[in-house]
């Protein structure tokens, strides 16, 4: 099985297990990642999900596989399923109710690195390699991921990074704003989302989504959002625990 999901507590982990292939993604794999996310999200114990190489210390993922994309390079239905395949992984993988991680040990390759961009944030160890090699093989990157690549490093360092494929270092992919954050295991950044009231931080993400996708204004939705919050559960612990000077104790 080359995409597994398995849950650790509250945490459910998304595995790419293809390190014999530096985990390049097949149309299989394409296809069968909204279902694996749709699991997660169905599983109510699911506060957040980590995408990670299932090999500690390898690849994260090398992009797409270019034997297959060869070996079905004249098959023009064939091209139209996997870009559609592409297309729906990245959109709902952008889009998950649930905050989402990407932790990268090694390198992250051309959709392997959308895949990254993809999560909401992005964990590196000093070993992670970011490239965007289209550029290289007489490709273009889809739309959807320069997008997300062009609101994580801005259009100038977009346009370096498309138009050299050059490959670079978590330290500049830091400086740059590709990655949020240098460590050898994202357990911190887990920790203070864990402590977080989940009802705020999925309210939270899908508003900086509104506002990536050009919303500039409050609707009547977000309004009611806003609003709403103070009548819930999580409000009422976290004054509660805010009065009594203890942490809070959400739950999922």
């Amino acid at each position: 099985m080359s995409l597994h999901l398995t849950q650790d507590g509250p945490i459910a982990r998304l595995c790419i297990d293809r390190a014999e292939k530096r985990n390049a993604f097949t149309h299989a794999m394409w296809a069968q990642l909204p279902a694996l996310l749709g699991q997660a999200v169905a599983n109510p114990a699911t506060r957040l999900l980590i995408l990670q190489s299932a090999v500690p210390g390898s690849a994260f993922c090398a992009g797409a596989d270019i034997a297959e994309l060869l070996s079905n390079g004249d098959d023009a239905g064939w091209r139209a399923a996997n870009q559609a395949a592409i297309n729906r992984a990245q959109h709902d993988l952008a889009r998950l109710a649930l905050p989402t991680i990407a932790f990268v040990e090694g390198d992250a390759v051309g959709g392997g690195c959308g895949l990254a961009m993809a999560c909401d944030i992005r964990v590196a160890t000093p070993a992670a390699r970011f490239g965007i090699t289209p550029a290289k093989l007489g490709l273009v990157y889809p739309l959807h991921d320069v997008k997300l690549l062009v609101d994580l490093v801005g259009p100038g360092q977009a346009r370096r990074l498309l138009f050299t494929a050059a490959l670079i270092d978590a330290a500049e992919a830091w400086d740059i704003g590709l990655i949020e954050v240098v460590a050898a295991a994202p357990d911190a950044i887990v920790a203070a989302i864990l402590a977080g009231s989940p009802h705020s931080i999925r309210a939270m993400k899908g508003f900086v989504r509104r506002v990536l996708d050009g919303q500039v204004a409050d609707d009547a939705e977000t309004l009611a959002v806003f609003a709403a919050a103070f009548a819930g559960a999580d409000f009422a612990e976290g004054t509660a625990a805010f009065l009594a000077r203890r942490p809070p104790q959400f739950r999922a």
